[in-house]
């Protein structure tokens, strides 16, 4: 074991620091003349070495846990970076495919819409020719009409002026 003076000796810590200022040690290294004082003073030294090892100790094991930690949160890292790389290649071939629909589905409705227009404008074309067709049906309907009553005025007329002749010839023949 090494000797009072050994220790004073060394690189002063915050603890010797303490030790001294409490005047277990005196300031000058040299130790106090009674034995009590020196084993005082032994005790004191072994208790702050006992102290320095348990906090060195401590700080070795907080030390281990946060390199430990450390690990983990590395290797959930690299974890969740292959997870990112696996749904990104997952979802890249839909993302292609949704986007090669969605253009054919733009384009679609590009010549959708000229289609639709002309649709429209022939749909006003064929319900106008159809008025008219309906109109000019009506038409020749009235006409027809008026040509039957008119052949059969006439007829009519044929028929009377052929009586009147078939009469007149009887009359004559007799």
């Amino acid at each position: 074991m090494a000797t009072t003076r050994q220790i004073l000796e060394q690189p002063q810590s915050p603890m010797m620091q303490r030790i001294k200022s409490l005047g277990i040690i005196s300031i000058n290294g040299s130790p106090m003349i009674d034995d009590k004082e020196e084993e005082l003073s032994r005790s004191a030294l072994a208790m702050f070495k006992a102290k320095e090892d348990e906090i060195e100790r401590r700080k070795m094991e907080v030390k281990d846990r946060v390199q430990t930690k450390l690990g983990l949160a590395e290797e959930a890292t690299r974890r969740l970076a292959e997870i990112r790389e696996e749904l990104e290649a997952l979802t890249d071939p839909m993302r292609k495919e949704i986007s090669a629909i969605r253009k054919r589905v733009d384009a679609i409705n590009r010549e959708l819409k000229p289609l639709g227009q002309s649709c429209q404008r022939k749909e006003r074309e064929f319900k106008e020719a159809l008025e008219a067709y309906n109109e000019k049906n009506k038409e020749k309907a009235l006409f027809v009409s008026k040509l039957v009553e008119l052949v059969t005025e006439s007829e009519k007329l044929r028929m009377s002026k052929l009586e009147e002749l078939s009469k007149s010839i009887e009359i004559s023949l007799r």
